[in-house]
């Protein structure tokens, strides 16, 4: 065997057994490295600085809006609890859908969650937001949301309570605390 050929049988020879000639190393790829911080402790830090920093984006439709901007206010303080009311999807983490989606309006908030950053959360904000309301099956309003979003949590009210919002983001916190979140496939 010439030289040429038996090079080759070692390049191919370690591609096989997956690791080098230097000894205690070890070839990984992105997948082990992920599915590893799952099972660790490093998994829990990372979703307590999640749960405790959801950016929501402002993105107010119908009566429901009045109560989501209002959430945001000083009154209610949602900064306390790390959350904080952005107008730009890539600095958000947090999707609100508040009030109707009328058919029109859908790519445009399709495009605004595809701007988002990974990991990202939904909140459907009132009956019209989860079910159509009393726009339901109307020509012009989308129903049933969570076919095109993966919505974590539901906040029914015809307007919800600004209260229940806030209720909403503790139950999210705790869905991403416990990682039952839709949010996880990170």
């Amino acid at each position: 065997m010439d030289e040429i050929e038996q090079t080759n049988v070692e390049q191919d020879a370690v591609l096989d057994v997956g690791y080098t000639d230097v000894p205690g190393t070890m070839l990984t790829d992105s997948n082990a490295i992920a599915d590893f911080i799952k099972k660790t402790k490093i998994q829990d830090v990372l979703n307590w600085g999640r749960k405790n920093s959801l950016w929501f984006m402002v993105n107010a439709m119908g009566c429901c809006g009045v109560e989501l901007l209002a959430t945001g206010m000083a009154h209610y303080d949602t900064d306390r609890f790390g959350i904080i009311p952005r107008n730009s999807p890539r600095h958000a983490d947090v999707m609100i859908i508040s009030g109707y989606v009328t058919k029109k309006y859908l790519p445009a908030l399709k495009r605004i969650w595809d701007q988002m950053p990974a990991p990202k959360w939904v909140i459907c904000f009132g009956d019209c937001a989860i079910s159509g309301g009393p726009f339901y099956e109307s020509y012009s309003t989308y129903q049933n949301v969570d076919d095109v979003f993966p919505v974590d949590v539901f906040v029914p009210g015809c307007p919800p309570r600004c209260e229940a919002l806030i209720q909403g983001f503790v139950e999210l916190q705790k869905k991403i605390e416990a990682k039952k979140d839709k949010g996880t496939d990170y």
